[in-house]
């Protein structure tokens, strides 16, 4: 017994006659009668009383029917949901991001998709720069947003901009430079450096030392904190200075300046990563709603 079968069977026990079936069938009448008599003989029962004038329906032919048409049904559905995956309207989006850059466009972007594309599952988790360049790498990820600092050593990621952020010097509201609107690299060599653990961030971790080196000295680290949060919450203890994204700021103590670098290009792209080689056709479709809100 398959599909086929039980659309011709329908078809019959519906215009309880096989001329009239053959029509809605677009196929012949001998075809149907010859699906129908094979599906009698498979089943070993009779379904239709039949003579010249009628075509009735047994009471095998009766309950055979309902759990035709549920079978029918199922079978439709079950096609077009694969029909779904394979264009991305249906399945699942794992998508990663930093926490703090993407505030003014995450919430309605997300907002805006799951209104598009209701069928596609969302899961959203918070990640560490390297974490999260790993979790794509592994597939843990299909999608994550970042900055664009050190990705181009990164092989195998996509990668679109969304907007420019720029990086500052964090310090405490009473450290002797905090009124100074900028703030030249190179008068910062005998200050104590925060920086983010090199293993949770190996971009902003090597970014701190680039620009450093660029301006003459090394930096003399005094704590590597796992968790950025910690690494705000040092500098407000007055242990230290640290350079971050200023979007920071406004998720931060408001004792904390975030001062501009002096004479120096220091923005970095925030963009969405996706690893090349991931088919997860989900991910066209967030591109696409995240082009329309830019």
């Amino acid at each position: 017994m398959d599909i086929r079968q039980l659309r011709y069977f329908i078809a019959v026990a519906e215009h309880l006659s096989f001329t009239e079936a053959a029509k809605h069938l677009f196929v012949a009448q001998s075809a149907v009668s010859q699906q129908i008599a094979d599906l009698e003989k498979r089943i070993g029962v009779q379904l239709f009383i039949r003579n010249k004038r009628s075509v009735k329906l047994t009471n095998a032919g009766a309950v055979l029917l309902k759990e035709a048409i549920n079978l029918v049904n199922k079978s439709t559905e079950a096609i077009e949901k694969t029909r779904q995956a394979e264009l991305g309207i249906i399945g699942n989006l794992k998508i990663g991001f930093l926490g703090y850059t993407e505030r003014n466009f995450l919430p309605d972007l997300i907002r805006q998709f799951r209104r598009n594309y209701p069928k596609v599952e969302l899961q959203l988790d918070q990640y560490n720069h390297g974490a999260l360049i790993e979790a794509l790498n592994t597939g843990e990820l299909d999608i994550g947003f970042t900055l664009s600092f050190g990705l181009e050593n990164v092989g195998g990621l996509e990668k679109k901009s969304i907007f420019t952020e720029t990086i500052s010097i964090v310090m405490h509201r009473e450290h002797p430079l905090a009124n100074q609107s900028s703030i030249n690299i190179a008068n910062l060599a005998n200050e104590h450096f925060i920086i983010l653990n090199r293993e949770e961030s190996p971009q902003g971790f090597n970014q701190t030392l680039l620009i450093c080196a660029d301006n003459g000295f090394f930096p003399d680290i005094v704590s590597e904190p796992r968790l950025l949060h910690t690494v705000l919450l040092l500098v407000d203890a007055g242990m230290g200075i640290a350079i971050l994204p200023k979007s920071l700021q406004h998720h931060s103590s408001p004792s904390l300046r975030f001062i501009d670098i002096e004479g120096e290009i220091n923005d970095h792209k925030l963009v969405a990563a996706w690893k090349k080689t991931n088919m997860n056709p989900s991910i066209a479709l967030f591109l696409k709603e995240l082009e329309a809100i830019k």
